[in-house]
């Protein structure tokens, strides 16, 4: 037996390219990997209190609004297709027949939304677009009005203004359990 074998030496890894082949990787993941964007609805909310400030409304001042399980839609008491929404909340909150029942003045009008923990959440954010698009029609028009210009060229101090006179307020109920008496299949 021959004990004097020689051992080989292990083959030595050029490793200073490691760094180079991390780095292309990490870029080729960066590039072909998708990032999702975050959806949903942007508000602004108000900064929280433990006991909120209550304030007096009449119910003349407010359209309620509401939502049921199978995405019906109620609008003062009255099954509504979405789509006639945005005209309803448009004469509710301008009250151009200027009704007794119905807010003086668009500073006045207040949107209440309720739904329940059942709709569907492309149904609800239908309703809230067609309330949110009805304010921004209005601030086109009363830019136009006023300044004979579009609402997003005007200045952000005459925007102001426009919300001042015509504020968006729309106020979220908390869900319920208990809309299923809302007739169903309204579209």
């Amino acid at each position: 037996m021959n004990t004097n074998k020689k051992r080989r030496k292990a083959p030595s890894i050029n490793t200073g390219s490691m760094a180079d082949i991390a780095f292309l990787l990490l870029i080729f993941f960066l590039v072909t990997t998708t990032i999702m964007e975050d959806s949903g609805i942007r508000v602004k909310l108000p900064v929280w209190e433990e006991t909120p400030p209550v304030m007096p409304v009449s119910s003349d001042n407010i359209l309620s609004v509401k939502v049921n399980a199978q995405n019906a839609l109620m609008v003062e008491g009255e099954i509504m297709p979405i789509r006639e929404l945005k005209e309803a909340a448009k004469i509710f909150i301008t009250n151009p027949e200027n009704l007794p029942d119905r807010p003086s003045s668009p500073k006045k009008a207040a949107i209440s939304l309720q739904n329940d923990r059942s709709t569907n959440y492309e149904a609800y954010l239908e309703v809230y677009d067609q309330l949110v698009s009805v304010y921004n029609e209005l601030w086109e028009t009363e830019a136009q009005k006023l300044y004979g210009k579009s609402y997003e060229l005007i200045s952000k101090a005459k925007q102001k203004h426009i919300k001042t006179e015509i504020p968006m307020v729309i106020s979220e109920a908390e869900p319920t359990d208990n809309m299923a008496d809302l007739a169903s299949g309204v579209e």
